[in-house]
């Protein structure tokens, strides 16, 4: 296993919330990065699909993820959601890679699938500008 991967599992398992979901990082490298979340009867809406708040926070974390594979400590600035059908399956795995990157500032992309029998469906298309940060700096 890489010591960037090992770095992001970390910083994974000292957010709450993605442990309250039970994401898990399972690619970190340079570009591009990797969450998946095994569906759970607490992810889904009224209607049996995976909520959409769940998809965005995916989306939201593995953009980030990407753009802090080659900016360094860094938070989203802003990201925009297309959901293509709704969410339903066994296990979601949001793709992100970085499609553009300055100094301080990554556009990244983000493809969410629903693995359900063997199969993959796009869920979700995602992009965000994601913004490195300085400690002690807003």
């Amino acid at each position: 296993m890489s010591q960037l991967l090992d770095h992001g599992r970390a910083v994974l398992q000292s957010q709450p919330f993605s442990r309250h979901l039970g994401a898990e990082l399972t690619v970190f490298e340079p570009g591009r990065a990797e969450l998946a979340l095994t569906v759970a009867d607490h992810h889904r809406q009224q209607h049996g699909f995976v909520h959409g708040g769940v998809l965005a926070y995916l989306a939201d974390n593995s953009l980030t993820y990407a753009g802090g594979s080659v900016l360094g400590d860094c938070l989203t600035a802003e990201f925009k959601i297309n959901y293509t059908r709704p969410a339903r399956g066994e296990r979601l795995v949001a793709r992100a890679r970085v499609a553009s990157a300055g100094k301080r500032l990554a556009v990244c992309t983000c493809e969410i699938v629903a693995l359900a029998d063997g199969e993959e469906t796009v869920v979700a298309i995602a992009q965000g500008s994601i913004a490195r940060i300085e400690a002690g700096k807003d």
